[in-house]
């Protein structure tokens, strides 16, 4: 038996699992994907605990901060060990929003630290978007998309990935979680201020949850967690869809935009599969109803399935995949980086 420890951090906060792999025990929650269809084996790992922090990681001029990683997630794993009175861990995978664009920190710290702080050499080093693949697919071909605070959408044929949107909230992410919300608030804004386009309904959610318009440029700007912020709006926009064409729109066009990435990313041949994982999808049928209309129409022979697990599910299936040697998913220098490591 071997500890593993997966971990996801999403503009929401860090989120943290161990497991073990090998005998599986009935008093805990199993997690594996099934075998593809080449007959790869699962990587096989029980979940024994998980913990939470609400502080998304910090983001600075060098990109996603170390330190403020690791101050979170070494006292809660030392933590979770304790309690499940296991040994040294055998493989640790950290799947993080911006890993690709922002990580090269990570990459260069990380391996050193964990190895330092926890004893663990084999680790892996993904995009959020990987792990929701192998949380949502495992390691079949196709494509998911992950959908949050951001947006986007990954898929492989199991030989390299090929990622559509996930520019963040200022270059793209759209369809995500800031992108609707932000498309309400200045709908909202729009008919505060008599222009084409406002929604009156939005506008009165809008001032239930922010307060007066005038202050919001001066509460939302400054605030380096404004994706989430934004992001927070958009179960407004979900709740006033009915009834109110506008919201209805929006929702209509995020369900495009969400659809387009998933054809783009999606592998042109096989039996491949999407899977939509992410918070973004609690947001229920006002959502979910044209993008059903939308994946058909631009994926016609595409199967469309429930995502198996998500985003830490997924990290915790590539730590037990790494322990295991049995990881077939393809490594990338940005998007799934395992740094060289001793054996034994």
């Amino acid at each position: 038996m071997s500890w593993v420890l997966g971990v996801d951090s999403g503009g929401s906060g860090l989120r943290i699992a161990l497991g073990f792999t090998g005998a599986r025990s009935a008093t805990t929650t199993a997690t594996a994907a099934s075998p593809d269809p080449a007959g790869i084996p699962a990587a096989d790992v029980t979940t024994v605990a998980v913990t939470a922090s609400d502080e998304p990681v910090r983001t600075g001029p060098a990109g996603l901060d170390t330190a403020h990683l690791l101050a979170q997630l070494l006292p809660a794993a030392r933590t979770l060990l304790a309690r499940a009175g296991g040994g040294p861990l055998s493989a640790v995978a950290i799947g993080a929003a911006g890993m690709a664009t922002l990580g090269d920190g990570l990459r260069a710290e990380l391996p050193a630290a964990l190895e330092r702080a926890l004893g663990v050499s084999r680790l892996a080093l993904a995009a959020d978007a990987v792990t929701a693949y192998a949380g949502a697919l495992g390691q079949r071909p196709g494509a998911v998309v992950a959908a949050g605070t951001g947006m986007i959408a990954l898929g492989t044929d199991l030989t390299g990935w090929h990622r559509a949107d996930g520019w963040g909230h200022l270059l793209g992410d759209s369809g995500g979680g800031a992108w609707i919300g932000r498309a309400g608030l200045e709908a909202a804004l729009r008919a505060y201020d008599g222009r084409h386009g406002g929604s009156p309904a939005l506008l009165s959610r809008m001032e239930a949850v922010f307060g007066a318009p005038s202050g919001l440029p001066a509460s939302l700007y400054p605030r380096a967690d404004r994706p989430a912020v934004l992001a927070s709006f958009a179960p407004e926009v979900a709740a006033c869809a009915d009834g109110d064409p506008v919201a209805e729109g929006i929702l209509a066009t995020a369900a495009r935009h969400i659809a387009e990435a998933a054809a783009a990313a999606c592998p042109p041949d096989g039996d491949a599969q999407v899977a939509l994982t992410g918070g973004l999808f609690k947001l229920g049928e006002p959502l979910l109803a044209p993008l059903r209309t939308e994946l058909s129409r631009l994926l016609p022979r595409v199967r469309t399935v429930t995502a198996a697990g998500d985003p830490l599910t997924g990290s915790l299936f590539v730590a037990a995949a790494l322990s295991t040697k049995s990881l077939r998913l393809p490594l990338d220098p940005r998007l799934l980086h395992v740094p060289t490591h001793r054996d034994g």
